[in-house]
Parts: structure tokens; C-alpha cells; sequence
């Protein structure tokens, strides 16, 4: 829960949704298992991107929604993660952006999840003195 926008009910959906961390290989997968990855459309020589698939947990898919737009739109301390959304939603709009953020945002919690570290506010992290 040290991660902004995320609370006991977002975090108990998503620890519900994911069971157990080490199914996935990587913490990228999250995303695409919550139905936060586009779908593809390929054929020949045509390759295009859709909408969000919608495949999986919807709910989870929603309060990780909810948690992107706190994060983008109500959280007091700056972040990285919310600079980079604000700078995506002037590019795409601010529903995609959103949608981009929770995807982020889950491939992050599934990460806190299996280190055990907390959120890192800076992509850098900060040195310590000895």
C-alpha cells in the first residue's frame, strides 16, 4: 500500500487476482493476465492495435482504473510514474493514459510484490549515506 493510489480495497482485489506471484514469469505478464494489453489484429502485411482486450478480472481491472486516476489526478507527492501519465495524456487522452497507468501500475505491484521493496517515487533510486 505504499504506492500512491493504492489502498486496502485495491490491494486486496489485486492480491486476490493474482493468488499467487510466482505464476508469472515475469511481472510484465500481470498486465496482459488483468486484460490491460491491446489486441492485435494481423494478417499478411496489416498489423494493428485495438482497443484493451478485456480478458480476465474485471473488477481488478477497475480498481486498478481507480487507482491510475488517483495517482494522475489527486496524489499531493510527485511521482515518476504520474509525470510519465500526465505527459501520455496530453499525447493519447486521458482515459488511455489512465488505462496505461493501472497497466504500469500493476507490472509495479507484482514487482513490490515478489522483492519485497517499497515504491520507489524516483526511477533512480536514492543512494544511502554510511
Amino acid at each position: 500500500m505504499t504506492a500512491p493510489g493504492v489502498g486496502t480495497i485495491v490491494v486486496l482485489g489485486y492480491m486476490t487476482g493474482v493468488e499467487t506471484p510466482a505464476r508469472f514469469s515475469r511481472s510484465t505478464s500481470v498486465g496482459a493476465y488483468f486484460g490491460m494489453t491491446p489486441k492485435r489484429y494481423q494478417s499478411g502485411e496489416v498489423d494493428k492495435a485495438g482497443r484493451v482486450s478485456k480478458c480476465g478480472d474485471g473488477m481488478v481491472r477497475g480498481l486498478l482504473f481507480e487507482a491510475a486516476k488517483v495517482l494522475l489526478s489527486r496524489s499531493a507527492k510527485p511521482s515518476d510514474l504520474q509525470a510519465w501519465g500526465r505527459a501520455l495524456a496530453k499525447r493519447i487522452g486521458s482515459k488511455k493514459a489512465t488505462m496505461a497507468v493501472a497497466r504500469k501500475l500493476a507490472v509495479i505491484l507484482h514487482r513490490m510484490w515478489t522483492t519485497g521493496e517499497p515504491f520507489r517515487w524516483t526511477a533512480t533510486p536514492v543512494p544511502t549515506t554510511a
